[in-house]
């Protein structure tokens, strides 16, 4: 008999918390978008990449603007179709998909290149980002992405900040 494996047992166990959590909100949002009756309903559903390469269906409610998809991607995680960190999860039909370093994990509501892509950091490719995980995760940094997470989830500051890449002088408009 194998060992459990952690990365799993934290999956299991934080995804099925955070679920009980979100319930109530996810519920509440789910009876707003009813009530305004959007075209295409207020499930969406996509097919992804899992583990294996396997194809499965990701179910979440259409709420972009106030970020309750990832959550409501919760069940996912609980049965095993999804990871609380890994690769972002891909279309069949996306040549990066066939990678085989990424078909070794599950993909991930959130990760490394989730958090860089939404930062003002120079980060270039997201798919580095993502290879390096697989080669290298362990609980510690899972859980470090997970402490993250919610900061990255709220709207960047880039006022008065300049990124590495951007060196071009305050003030500067592309129109002079």
């Amino acid at each position: 008999m194998r060992p459990p494996d952690p990365k799993r047992l934290l999956d299991l166990a934080l995804g099925t918390l955070l679920l009980v959590l979100a319930a109530p909100l996810l519920a509440a949002a789910a009876c707003s978008l009813a009530l305004r009756r959007r075209p295409g309903g207020i499930v969406a559903r996509e097919l992804r990449t899992g583990l294996h390469g396997y194809p499965f269906t990701v179910r979440s409610l259409r709420t972009r603007r106030w970020r309750l998809d990832l959550l409501s991607r919760l069940p996912h995680v609980v049965t095993g179709e999804m990871s609380l960190v890994g690769p972002a999860a891909l279309a069949p039909e996306d040549p990066r998909a066939a990678a085989p370093w990424r078909q070794t994990v599950r993909p991930g509501l959130t990760g490394p290149a989730q958090l860089h892509r939404r930062s003002t950091l120079p980060w270039d490719e997201p798919e580095l980002l993502d290879q390096h995980y697989v080669e290298h995760h362990w609980i510690g940094l899972d859980l470090a992405v997970l402490a993250r997470t919610p900061r990255a989830l709220l709207p960047p500051r880039t006022q008065g900040a300049l990124s590495d890449a951007d060196h071009r002088p305050p003030g500067y408009s592309a129109t002079e």
